[in-house]
């Protein structure tokens, strides 16, 4: 500063040189970071370029804060105003240090969460959870660098948090629900489940008051924490995502049963080798369960290797054992009712 003090005597002069000198830095620095994001990348979506556009805005801006403050300090007729242009630059400068902070510890945490089976993403609620406890952390170091006391100021939140408290009771229910789910983890982000018979689908994300699950319809369901926390919940992830479907079939009673088991068996086995989706090293099951009003009712047990996957192996297990049937003569009989006029 001292060196370009002596070397450009128009205070406005160097003042306009080392903020138009800021800008130039930020936009080659930010032009140069981008190319070779882009060059690493091959213009597709990366880790990179997803980092870049998380961490570019809080970084470049605090250099130009830093460039302005520096070009302010130039003036000799702001000399008066140093001691406030000293508070806005320390308050800004906390505040952007703050998001930076809470953007790099989101990023650890979402890069942490990838590497743990279960998780496609950071609930929503774990990341506002974080920046809000470092934004406090920033409100009071700028309080007491005010030499603010923040023992009263505690105290006035305190009784303002209870009377919140009483009138948000619903909603810090399920905030606190929330937490629950989010530390006994009975479920993850990405994880198939299913409350009931109609409501089943792959959680989107676990927000603050609420959890958000993608249907099979595509529809989003936006359940209360405080409700799903209650509810009993299938999760067909955990502990591993693949499992055993039983698809239920009848045959009539004049059928030959050894053949029944063992055709669909054969049909069984050969879906679990070429359809997608399926378990390409299960051996499949088949159980007699019952006699039924117009069938002998049996059960195949096959295995997927992802929840999703059910339905197309189902549809085309149902779909080749029809076919098998029918070209072995076996019947699956419709509902009857056989009527004995007894004469006396």
């Amino acid at each position: 500063m001292a060196l370009l003090e002596n070397q450009i005597s128009n205070e406005y002069l160097r003042f306009l040189i080392i903020l138009i000198g800021t800008i130039i830095f930020v936009a080659l620095s930010y032009l140069i970071l981008k190319f070779i994001v882009d060059k690493i990348s091959g213009g597709k979506k990366s880790k990179a370029k997803f980092i870049l556009k998380k961490l570019s805005f809080p970084v470049f801006f605090l250099i130009f804060i830093i460039g302005l403050y520096t070009a302010l300090k130039t003036l000799n007729k702001l000399d008066e105003y140093y001691v406030i242009l000293d508070r806005i630059s320390f308050i800004i400068t906390t505040l952007f240090f703050a998001l930076l902070a809470s953007r790099i510890i989101n990023l650890s945490t979402l890069g942490w969460f990838k590497l743990k089976k279960g998780f496609e993403r950071t609930p929503g609620l774990l990341n506002k959870a974080i920046t809000m406890i470092i934004f406090i952390i920033a409100i009071a170091v700028i309080l007491s660098y005010f030499k603010i006391d923040v023992t009263p100021l505690v105290a006035g939140v305190g009784l303002g948090a209870l009377a919140i408290s009483l009138a948000l009771q619903s909603t810090l229910s399920n905030f606190f629900a929330g937490v629950h789910l989010l530390s006994d983890r009975p479920i993850n982000v990405g994880d198939f489940i299913e409350l009931d018979e109609n409501t089943t689908g792959i959680i989107e994300d676990i927000g603050w008051r609420s959890t958000r699950i993608r249907m099979l319809t595509d529809n989003l369901l936006i359940i209360p924490n405080a409700k799903l926390a209650e509810s009993n919940i299938i999760n067909y992830s955990m502990p591993k995502e693949d499992f055993s479907i039983w698809v239920p079939c009848g045959v009539a009673y004049e059928s030959d049963l050894k053949k029944v088991e063992k055709v669909t068996l054969e049909v069984a086995k050969e879906i679990q080798k070429t359809v997608p989706g399926a378990a390409k090293d299960f051996e499949p099951g088949f159980r007699y369960g019952e006699f039924g009003e117009s069938n002998i009712n049996f059960i195949a047990i096959l295995r997927i290797e992802h929840p999703m996957d059910r339905f197309i192996v189902r549809n085309e297990f149902i779909k080749a054992l029809k076919e098998r049937f029918d070209k072995e003569k076996i019947e699956i009989s419709w509902p009857i009712r056989k009527i004995y006029n007894i004469k006396k």
